[in-house]
């Protein structure tokens, strides 16, 4: 039978329609897909033995939950995926402004309208897209926003004084009754809104302008916080923590494969850029790279974390820096180089907390040095360690390549070189051909021109080659011949 056919209370009784709270609706759900093997949480990758087990065991003891985690760590994702464990439907008083259940009214409007009206009480359909509320904490929230308050406009259209409970305005958790409610970065809210949350998480009371409500208010609380706030900013009271049943802590992407797949899943690609652009696998790798460095690094807060939205934004910017290039030069197609990164700063900058060292360095110097660290650590993956010292006569991989540009005066690649010149440079240098054959055979031809782009980068990072920024792009050559004709 389709239930949202159904119109009356009464007929909704004789389907035999029984009424759940919103905690057990989400646990006997989620029994039915864990034991058919469903995917609850898609999209979210990297919590599969850690966060995500957490959360369903929290929903089976039907507890309300505090995600905790640095920026980016998808918490709020979690929450929004929540919805797809509710009924389609659930049914709703016509009316109620706190989707009252039939079955269990609490509003007095919905009361009245059931004594009145009895079986022919109207009923309607609430989909569960229409059951999840979110609010963020900020420090101008009030009890009114959250709980409700006296509105002097509906005493004076309905003739009521103010003694009359008709005259309240719900604030938006009665109006997230039997739905997910969600507060943002909780610690924000100021000690005393944290404290008008007591009741209804554990008595099912509020109190509003003088008046006492018994109003066992059904909702699956779901609050995020970040650490950092429980020192910068503010902290969640302690007889809040102790009302909210399970704290989960989220964490970053542990390795790159998993990052590769958040960034490929959240990136906004044109499908002109899809089609007009190829991405080698190093240049995926080397996006996700440099958010590992970042977290890492000396010169930004690590309280403060690096987002996920970071690789995010640095690809999408890679894309678009290729696709400016190839609309300058007039290719209709083109790969994309190291050189692009550079075109990415703009992306990295916004997205880290310096300390003060980094403040000294400047925000975009910091960037480089997070690029030319990535490039390091993915050049040794593939490539023998390049020793700062080494002993007279002792033959290094790296020793064709330097030899060549001490003969050679020096090799460009700039910013707008169109593919076939660009390339034409790299094939120039043949010692990198040797190098690729030797130790790096599992890449394609396609990725060839990138593989020797990172070559020299990594080794102009090791100090075996000297790198030079003007105008227009980069010069490599080798650092005693150029010492030499500087003299």
């Amino acid at each position: 039978m389709n239930l949202t056919a159904i119109t009356t209370f009464g007929e909704l009784k004789k389907a035999g329609y029984v009424s759940v709270s919103i905690k057990e609706e989400l646990r006997n759900n989620l029994i039915k897909k864990l034991k058919n093997n469903e995917t609850v949480f898609t999209g979210v990758w990297g919590y599969e033995n850690s966060v995500i087990p957490e959360l369903e065991t929290a929903i089976l003891s039907k507890h309300n939950i505090n995600l905790l985690g640095l920026r980016g760590q998808a918490k709020t994702r979690l929450a929004r995926l929540m919805v797809n464990l509710l009924d389609e439907y659930i049914p709703v008083v016509e009316g109620s402004e706190i989707n009252d259940d039939p079955f269990q009214p609490l509003s007095r409007y919905a009361r009245e309208l059931l004594l009145e009206k009895g079986d022919e009480t109207p009923i309607v359909w609430l989909h569960r897209e229409e059951r999840f509320f979110e609010k963020l904490a900020t420090p101008d929230v009030t009890v009114a926003d959250l709980i409700g308050d006296i509105d002097p406009i509906k005493a004076m259209n309905l003739k009521l004084n103010y003694a009359d409970d008709r005259v309240i305005h719900f604030g938006m958790i009665p109006r997230a009754n039997r739905c997910i409610f969600v507060i943002n970065e909780i610690p924000d809210l100021q000690a005393r809104i944290q404290v008008s949350l007591f009741n209804i998480l554990q008595e099912g009371d509020i109190q509003i302008r003088g008046f006492k409500l018994r109003l066992p208010l059904d909702i699956q609380f779901v609050f995020t916080a970040n650490p950092e706030d429980y020192t910068n900013r503010g902290s969640i009271v302690t007889p809040l923590k102790d009302r909210i049943g399970s704290q989960i802590l989220t964490h970053y992407p542990e390795n790159l494969d998993i990052a590769e797949k958040i960034t490929a899943q959240e990136a906004s690609i044109l499908q002109g850029q899809k089609e007009a652009i190829y991405v080698p696998q190093l240049a995926k790798r080397l996006v996700e790279q440099i958010s590992f460095e970042a977290r890492e690094s000396e010169y930004i807060d690590v309280k403060s974390g690096v987002s996920a939205r970071m690789s995010i934004s640095v690809f999408e910017n890679l894309l678009s820096t290729a696709e400016r290039r190839a609309l300058l030069t007039e290719d209709e197609t083109t790969s994309i180089r190291l050189l692009d990164f550079f075109g990415t700063i703009s992306a990295i900058t916004g997205k880290v907390e310096l300390v003060y060292e980094g403040e000294q360095e400047g925000a975009d110097r910091v960037a480089e040095i997070l690029i030319g660290n990535a490039i390091k650590t993915i050049f040794l993956e593939y490539f023998p360690e390049i020793k700062k010292l080494k002993k007279e006569n002792e033959e290094t991989p790296y020793d064709e390549i330097s030899a060549w540009f001490y003969k050679q005066e020096a090799i460009e690649l700039l910013d707008d070189m169109d593919d076939r010149y660009f390339n034409e440079q790299l094939h120039q240098i043949k010692p990198l051909e040797g190098l690729i054959a030797k130790y790096a055979t599992d890449f394609n031809e396609k990725d060839k021109p990138f593989l020797k782009e990172l070559i020299l980068w990594a080794l102009s990072e090791f100090k075996v080659l000297n790198k030079e920024r003007f105008t227009k792009g980069f010069q490599f050559n080798d650092p005693l011949a150029n010492y030499i004709r500087g003299i």
